[in-house]
């Protein structure tokens, strides 16, 4: 697979995220980003709007957790094709989430987010072409 959206501003997209309360990243997602999540970590992957719904009673703690866990999944995809980080990990997505300041912290967490899945799919596409 092509990936054709490596550079996401995740910064930005963390300040829209964040800004929405997480209902960007509704419309967002189904645009792509979760099939591209699926092919970089080479399996499904819940549904971003299933893990909204369940976030709304744990106050959206489910949601946060259900994208650290991808974080996770990402620097693992990264450190096996080599990139040198820092990368995303769940560590980083959570706690910048839940303890980061509160309009920071979480831009940080997607800022670089993104910025791992970018170079991973850059890299993909580098292993493609050869």
């Amino acid at each position: 697979m092509k990936f054709k959206h490596t550079d996401r501003p995740g910064f930005w997209l963390g300040f829209i995220d964040f800004f929405t309360a997480g209902l960007f990243f509704l419309f967002y997602m189904p645009l792509g980003l979760q099939d591209e999540l699926e092919a970089v970590l080479g399996h499904k992957v819940q549904k971003y709007y299933v893990a909204y719904l369940l976030g709304i009673p744990t106050l959206f703690i489910y949601t946060l957790v259900w994208m650290a866990r991808i974080a996770e999944e990402l620097k693992a995809r990264a450190i096996e094709l080599g990139i040198e980080g820092p990368h995303t990990s769940w560590r980083h997505m959570f706690w910048w989430n839940m303890l980061g300041c509160p309009c920071c912290g979480p831009m940080i967490a997607t800022f670089r987010f993104f910025r791992t899945l970018n170079l991973i799919e850059k890299e993909l596409n580098r292993q493609s072409a050869l």
